[in-house]
């Protein structure tokens, strides 16, 4: 029930998920009323894999976490997570509102054993492949053994998304050892003495493009910012180029030219591509999709969902952890 534009891409999404994919099986969670009329024209064999459980209740955009964990108890994304808590679903996949999706999340699915906090982590396209960031925006504080946690979660992730021996960095103003504050310094140290860990030192933000590293970390709310002016610099880069290519006569001749490469790099760029952060440290899987998604970029977070579920992430991290973490 959340998001920038409601129901209503969500529901488009699901559909266009289950016609892709003949194994998977849906739940939407929210106003029955609503959601029958956006699923009617669905066909008999999609229908059957598609499951509507009402929700009384909304939690609003701009809500505090706190009044939707307290508050609204019949809550559609409180619902969502139970299924997950319950064994009913493998995967919580919300665009609502984040705050409180990790509040509920905390409280209705708790974290694995060794793990304060859960953070947010997406994969950012880099020269050479993906990389995954984290902290995205979960954690806007953040202790140097926080950040060492998130360094073991990344790293067990990205092996799970077909990895060996992730690269682990820290984000940082510099990569000299006497560069950072005080936090980044001091997990440094404890990811130079951890076990396991395929740890290379600082990267900066220009690293992290070129692939210097498969696992970056840093606090949410330098990762937040991170993530959504990468986000902003690829739609502008993108729309320069086609005014360049709008241009005069010639300027039109060698854009007609150059229009499939150019598609090719918008849609290998595209933040909708890319989109569905997911919650690491939790005892469930739950993926955070963004509020301006449309249609295309929910369908991504789906699939993020479906990748986690066949890769049992939960279990993987919790295996690893004991080795791990100190």
């Amino acid at each position: 029930m959340g998001g920038d534009f409601g129901p209503r891409s969500i529901v488009q999404a699901s559909i266009a998920c289950l016609s892709a994919t003949p194994s998977l099986h849906l739940t939407l969670v929210g106003q029955p009323s609503l959601l029958e009329d956006l699923v009617s024209g669905l066909s008999a064999a999609d229908r059957a894999r598609l499951q509507i459980v009402p929700a009384s209740e909304v939690v609003g955009m701009d809500e505090r976490p706190s009044q939707a964990l307290r508050g609204k108890p019949d809550s559609s994304m409180r619902i969502a997570l139970e299924l997950v808590r319950d064994g009913k679903a493998q995967a919580c996949v919300s665009a609502g509102n984040t705050g409180a999706l990790m509040a509920l999340s905390r409280f209705v699915l708790k974290t694995l054993p060794g793990i304060d906090r859960p953070a947010m982590v997406a994969a950012i396209p880099t020269q050479s492949g993906f990389c995954q960031l984290l902290d995205l925006g979960a954690n806007v504080d953040c202790s140097a053994d926080n950040l060492y946690q998130f360094a073991v979660m990344g790293s067990v992730a990205a092996q799970a998304l077909g990895v060996n021996r992730p690269r682990v960095a820290l984000l940082n103003i510099g990569t000299e050892d006497i560069k950072g504050n005080q936090q980044v310094k001091l997990a440094a140290t404890l990811l130079q003495n951890a076990r396991g860990l395929n740890y290379i030192g600082f990267v900066e933000g220009d690293g992290l493009y070129r692939g210097e590293a498969d696992v970056v970390v840093c606090d949410g709310f330098v990762g937040n910012i991170l993530l959504k002016s990468s986000e902003g610099l690829a739609t502008m880069i993108s729309a320069r180029i086609e005014a360049l290519f709008k241009g005069g006569l010639l300027s039109r001749a060698v854009g007609a030219m150059a229009m499939p490469l150019l598609k090719r790099l918008q849609a290998d760029l595209a933040p909708a591509r890319h989109n569905g952060a997911s919650f690491l440290g939790l005892q469930g899987i739950v993926i955070k999709s963004h509020g301006a998604a449309g249609v295309e970029g929910f369908q991504s977070a789906i699939q993020r969902a479906l990748i986690e579920i066949q890769e049992n992430l939960p279990e993987r991290l919790h295996g690893r952890l004991e080795d791990l973490l100190p």
